[in-house]
C-alpha cells in the first residue's frame, strides 16, 4: 500500500511505526455550524481510516476540537452568551452532522480548554531549550531556532516572509504559543501570567500525548499546510527532538463554490444540515469521494444529482431480487480491482468505478434470473468501506403502496428484494422508467398521468440533460 506524503512530495510505502496506526486529523472550531467543506474532509478520513482498518491494521484515531479561538470570543461575546455555551452547542450539533454522514467516532476528541496543562508543559519546555521566548504576557516561538522550518510545504523563511506583516516579534515569522489575556475572554493562569493557548501549540500538545512522539499519519486540508502544519512540526520536534514528529502527512483538496474556497470566513458556505435537506449520506460520501481526495471538488447541484443517481442505483443493485439459477458471475475481480486502487493512496474514484461495473453485473444476472446474493453481499461489503450504508433516503411509503399506485396507472412492476428499503426504490425506479418510455413514445398524458401518481407519494420528479432524477419532497 503506497500513500503519497506531502512531506517527501512523493509516493511512499505505507510501513506503520507500531501497532495501532496511530493518527491524527485536525478538528474544527465551533463557532458557527459545519459545512460541506468540512464534511469533505472528514468523510476522506473516514473512507481511509475505514480501510485501514479493512486491511487489518488496527487504528487509534484522535481528533481534535479547538473550543477556545478568536473567532469563538468574538461570536459568543456578540450573542452576549459564554464561550463555553457556544462551544458545546456548536459541538453537540457536529457529532448529529457526522453521525447523519455515516462518520464514525474518533477514540478520542481532545479539546483545547482541557489540555491546558500539556500545553503549558511543552511551551515552558521550547523556553528552556531556546526555541520560545516570553514577551509581554505572550509566548512566541523562534522559527529562526529551527533549522528545517519550512520543510512541510517546502519553501525558504524568506519565500514565506512575502505573505507575513511586520511585527514587533523579534523575528516577523515567529508565531504565539501563548496569548496574554485581554478583557472580555477566558483565560488560564500560566508562568507568563493570565492568557490562553494560541493556536497551533494545542494540536501537537494534543498528538504528544495521546499519541507519543512519532505517530504515522496526520491529516487535514491543504490549507493548513501552512502555517498550522509547518508550526506543528517545529513545536513537536523542537521540543522532543524526535523527528519525524509525523511519518505521513495526507492532506486533501478544498472544496470550492466557483471560483472560491468554500470557507466560514468567506461565507460563501452551505451547511451539512442544508445538504442533508436535499440529499442522503450516500450522495454526499459519493459526490466527495468520486474524485481523489487530494483534487479539488467544485460544489455543484449538477455534481450531487448525478451522485444521488449513482447511489440510487448502487442501492437498488444491492436490494435486487435474482432468480435461483447459477450465476457465473466472478466477484473476487471486483474486490481485486477495489483493493488496487485503495492501495494506490485510497483513489476512492477508481474503488467507486469497480462498484458501479459490480453493480451493472449484479443487475445483468438478476435480469436472466441467475443468483445475485454473493455478488450482492460482496458489494455491500465493499461498499461499507466506504462507509455507504445503501438505507433508503427519506423514507415514507411501503412497497404495498407503490404496487397499489403503479397497478392504476396499469403498469406491472418486477418483483423487488425482501429488504423493505430497497425494494421501494426499486418500484418507484421502474415507475419513473415507466414513464421514460411513454415520453419517448410522446405519450404525454399517459405519462403525466404516472407522474401524478408518483407526486402521491411524495415524490418529485426532476427532467435533466442527464435522465429523470427522483426524490422525497422536503
Amino acid at each position: 500500500m503506497k500513500v503519497y506524503n506531502t512531506l517527501s512530495g512523493q509516493k511512499e510505502e505505507f510501513v506503520p511505526v507500531d501497532d495501532p496506526v496511530r493518527m491524527y486529523v485536525c478538528g474544527v472550531t465551533p463557532y458557527s455550524d459545519c459545512h460541506i467543506g468540512h464534511a469533505m474532509s472528514y468523510i476522506i478520513f473516514d473512507a481511509i481510516r475505514r480501510y485501514l482498518e479493512f486491511r487489518g491494521y488496527r487504528v487509534k484515531y484522535v481528533q481534535n476540537f479547538t473550543d477556545v479561538d478568536d473567532k469563538i470570543i468574538a461570536r459568543a461575546n456578540a450573542l452576549g452568551i459564554p464561550t463555553t455555551e457556544l462551544a458545546e452547542g456548536l459541538i453537540s450539533q457536529y457529532f448529529a452532522d457526522m453521525d447523519a454522514l455515516n462518520i464514525k467516532r474518533a477514540d478520542i476528541y481532545p479539546r483545547a480548554t482541557e489540555e491546558v496543562p500539556k500545553i503549558i508543559e511543552v511551551i515552558d519546555g521550547l523556553i528552556k531549550k531556546g526555541h520560545a521566548y516570553e514577551a509581554e504576557g505572550n509566548v512566541y516561538f523562534r522559527v529562526a531556532s529551527f533549522a528545517q522550518y519550512g520543510k512541510l510545504g517546502h519553501r525558504s523563511i524568506d519565500e514565506m516572509m512575502a505573505c507575513e506583516m511586520g511585527t514587533d516579534k523579534e523575528h516577523p515569522m515567529d508565531f504565539a504559543l501563548w496569548k496574554a489575556a485581554k478583557p472580555d475572554e477566558p483565560w488560564w493562569q500560566s508562568p507568563w501570567g493570565r492568557g490562553r493557548p494560541g493556536w497551533h501549540i494545542e494540536c501537537s500538545a494534543m498528538s504528544l500525548k495521546y499519541l507519543g512522539d512519532t505517530i504515522d499519519i496526520h491529516g487535514g486540508g491543504q490549507d493548513l499546510i501552512f502555517p498550522h502544519h509547518e508550526n506543528e512540526i517545529a513545536q513537536a520536534e523542537a521540543f522532543t527532538g524526535v523527528a519525524p514528529f509525523v511519518k505521513y502527512w495526507l492532506h486533501n483538496g478544498l472544496m470550492q463554490l466557483g471560483e472560491e474556497k468554500m470557507s466560514k470566513s468567506l461565507g460563501n458556505l452551505i451547511t451539512v444540515k442544508e445538504a442533508l435537506e436535499s440529499y442522503s449520506a450516500d450522495a454526499l460520501r459519493l459526490f466527495v469521494l468520486s474524485s481523489h481526495y487530494r483534487s479539488p471538488l467544485t460544489y455543484s447541484e449538477e455534481g450531487l444529482e448525478a451522485a444521488h443517481r449513482g447511489a440510487m442505483r448502487l442501492r437498488l443493485a444491492a436490494h435486487r431480487q435474482g432468480g435461483d439459477g447459477p450465476t457465473a458471475l466472478e466477484v473476487s475481480v471486483y474486490r481485486q480491482r477495489f483493493t488496487e486502487a485503495m492501495d494506490d493512496d485510497f483513489n476512492t474514484a477508481q474503488a467507486i468505478a469497480a462498484l458501479f461495473d459490480l453493480a451493472t453485473e449484479i443487475n445483468r444476472a438478476a435480469d436472466e434470473s441467475h443468483s445475485v446474493k454473493e455478488a450482492q453481499k460482496e458489494l455491500i461489503e465493499l461498499a461499507g468501506i466506504l462507509g455507504l450504508t445503501f438505507r433508503a433516503y427519506h423514507f415514507k411509503v411501503d412497497a404495498h403502496v407503490v404496487i397499489g399506485i403503479a397497478a392504476r396507472a396499469g403498469i406491472t412492476l418486477k418483483k423487488g428484494a425482501e429488504d423493505e428499503e430497497g425494494t421501494v426504490d426499486y418500484y418507484i425506479q421502474q415507475m419513473v422508467d415507466k414513464r421514460d418510455e411513454l415520453r419517448a413514445k410522446k405519450e404525454w398524458a399517459d405519462a403525466d398521468k404516472v407522474r401524478a401518481q408518483l407526486g402521491e407519494l411524495g415524490i418529485i420528479l426532476e427532467d435533466t440533460p442527464r435522465g429523470t432524477v427522483w426524490r422525497y419532497k422536503r
